[in-house]
């Protein structure tokens, strides 16, 4: 298999999925191609997602999040001018609370036809949005190393970045409904560990041969080696409302990728975890989100997710300040003392139990 794992490691893309909304009634419109007839003159990506009320907007590759940060709020503020022509706006976060799958088009594109095609319903109910952090790494099998580290992180990060707790017009009672919703695709989820590159290439080809998947493309899980960008992507949080909570995430991933590089670099041995307490961990944070209790691996002991979360962040401010990214990841802080995007619908709801009101909320903290 081809890759591009040759360096410069540590530069960092972001892609966010972005809900289209009528701007009078909030709810998902699908308008994407005409948000695409406008030219782009500007760094990174405006482009379609399956749905036609989704738009996604990725970064170029960034030295740091600073860097990544400024291009962010363009692309943001880029779209949100686009949307505002045509009587329409932009919100972020992991589902919109009362929209109904069964009212969205499908984008007119061969490979979501095909997806369409071969999952049904599985893909057609898939009206949800997240945020992926590509992380540059300079060898394959240290990709390899670090996807695999990285599985034991994914319930914080999903914890710290909870973002649905509503579904169509209900409340869910979880911190994460994002989680569940795409827990019905295949290839999803925490990822099988890998052994080597080889190991990683052979098991790939077998899948390809077979003719289960067209390429390592379809595979969905929650963290993946990229080889056509040379990065380890990390694919499982919600949306973020506020773009400094998308860069606080993306900080701190990148901090941990870099944690994991030098633990590699200096020949250490990854510690072996039951794949069903990394999922059952992961359950938690989709059901809790910050409020629950994380098994702390390896030990059997359960802690509060903020205090593990608060280690982490305490242990990694050294890397974040070695790349440039500490004060985005600074922004943690706001996260662990107000609450995740989770936290913050469901005061906004309990008010008066308005769910316009609260996407009225999504919407204007989704302006950069």
């Amino acid at each position: 298999m081809e890759h591009k794992f040759t360096g410069p490691s540590y530069t960092i893309g972001i892609e966010e999925e972005l809900m289209i909304l009528d701007a009078e009634s909030l709810e998902l419109t699908n308008a994407v191609e005409a948000l695409l007839e406008d030219e782009h003159p500007g760094e990174g990506e405006i482009k379609p997602e399956l749905m036609e009320s989704v738009l996604e907007i990725a970064t170029s590759p960034c030295k740091d999040t600073r860097e990544a940060g400024a291009q962010l709020r363009h692309l943001r503020a880029e779209v949100l001018e686009k949307a505002a022509r045509r009587n329409l706006t932009i919100g972020s976060a992991g589902t919109h609370p009362f929209a109904m799958w069964e009212d969205q088009r499908i984008v007119a594109r061969p490979r979501y036809r095909d997806l369409i095609s071969a999952l049904r319903f599985v893909a057609r109910q898939e009206i949800i949005f997240g945020v992926h952090v590509h992380v540059g790494v300079d060898d394959p099998d240290k990709a390899i190393h670090i996807a695999n580290g990285m599985r034991v992180h994914v319930p914080l990060l999903l914890a710290l970045s909870a973002n649905s707790p509503f579904w169509r017009a209900d409340p869910t009672g979880l911190a994460s409904t994002r989680t569940p919703i795409f827990r019905a695709f295949p290839r999803v989820g925490i990822p099988p560990r890998y052994d080597s590159w080889e190991d990683y290439e052979r098991r790939i080809e077998f899948m390809v041969e077979s003719g289960v998947i067209e390429d390592y493309t379809y595979l969905w899980y929650d963290v993946r080696p990229h080889p056509q960008f040379g990065t380890v992507e990390i694919r499982a949080c919600d949306a973020q409302t506020r773009v400094e909570h998308t860069l606080a995430l993306a900080a701190l991933t990148q901090a941990m990728v870099r944690e994991l590089a030098i633990h590699w670099d200096e020949g250490k041995e990854l510690s072996r975890y039951p794949y069903e307490m990394l999922d059952e961990n992961k359950w938690i944070a989709a059901r809790h989100g910050l409020e629950g209790e994380l098994v702390d691996l390896p030990e059997r002991d359960r802690v509060a997710t903020k205090a593990l979360a608060r280690r982490l962040y305490d242990r990694l401010r050294e890397h974040a300040q070695d790349l440039g990214s500490v004060d985005d990841l600074g922004y943690l802080d706001d996260i662990l003392k107000r609450g995740n995007g989770a936290d913050r619908q469901v005061v906004v709801y309990e008010a008066n139990h308005d769910l316009r009101e609260v996407v009225a909320e999504i919407v204007a903290a989704t302006v950069p």
